[in-house]
């Protein structure tokens, strides 16, 4: 677990599951990127799903960071990404880690809505396929405005990866909070946003920071530390030459030794520090999340 800016901070996987490894890694071919990766028959590689929970008693503030694939999956579709979500692994954390539960939760920051990212916002209420709830109902939902205009009106290329089941409620019940712009503040004192357009218009992801470090919730600017190395991006990236100007910016801050950073699909470590030996980003140690 991480001290920083009056938060406790703590990195939880809540599950796994599959994606075609030539997606993951758009045009590096295989005979790169294999030999570091879990690969199924099916050219599958495996990813995690985590959820940074951010904890600040003096500020009542109780933060998730993303809520993974969730459990509104039928047979065919968990198959499909063969989708490992533990239903209990936040409020395990919640109780053992800081003696809390998941009605405490006061803010989730919604880094995009892919179902991957954000499946885990919502469940269904009985029947599956049936009628669905918010799993956090009391927290405010924290989303960029031009993330949640993108969604009502995807792109072909990104359409399959919005479910509507795990967000049709957000607006509704008047639990969404929007973030605005390009360099927005944020509501809590030592977090603040970068704001990412390459993966998905007005992906948000928070950084808590203090003195001269911090730590960042990278998205999937740098889904796994496997994509530390710049051209290595994804072909589910909207703009991927965006996407390659976003990672130069954060590893500039990390070389500064400003920054650590926290994968959201990493099944191998939470985070990392980072050394710039040969000029390349390599993990030195792993992050204290």
């Amino acid at each position: 677990m991480m001290s920083i800016a009056g938060f406790e901070i703590v990195s939880v996987q809540t599950g796994t599951f599959r994606l075609d490894g030539g997606a993951m890694f758009g045009v590096v071919p295989k005979v790169l990127w294999a030999p570091r990766e879990d690969v199924d028959a099916h050219n599958r590689i495996l990813l995690a799903t985590r959820t940074l929970i951010a904890v600040s008693r003096d500020r009542e503030c109780v933060m998730l960071v993303d809520t993974g694939t969730g459990t509104k999956w039928a047979d065919d579709e968990a198959d499909r990404f063969e989708i490992r979500h533990d239903g209990s692994a936040i409020a395990a954390w919640l109780e053992t880690g800081f003696g809390l539960a998941p009605a405490d939760v006061t803010d989730i920051v919604v880094t995009h809505l892919h179902f991957d990212h954000n499946g885990g916002l919502s469940e269904w209420v009985g029947e599956p396929g049936g009628q669905t709830r918010l799993c956090f109902p009391q927290a405010r939902h924290w989303v960029h405005r031009r993330h949640w205009e993108h969604v009502q009106r995807p792109t072909e290329k990104d359409r399959a990866s919005f479910l509507s089941r795990d967000y049709e409620h957000l607006e509704r019940s008047g639990v969404l909070r929007f973030v605005e712009g390009d360099a927005p503040e944020s509501p809590w004192k030592g977090v603040r946003w970068f704001v990412s357009d390459g993966h998905t218009p007005g992906q948000l992801l928070p950084i808590f920071e203090e003195g001269d470090g911090g730590v960042m919730f990278t998205g999937d600017v740098f889904p796994t530390s496997s994509h530390l190395r710049v051209p290595w991006v994804m072909a589910y990236d909207n703009e991927p030459l965006k996407t390659i100007a976003e990672k130069h910016r954060i590893l500039g801050w990390c070389r500064e030794g400003r920054l650590q950073l926290a994968f959201p699909h990493d099944h191998r470590v939470g985070g990392a520090v980072l050394d710039f030996a040969n000029d390349r980003a390599l993990i030195a140690q792993p992050a204290d999340l």
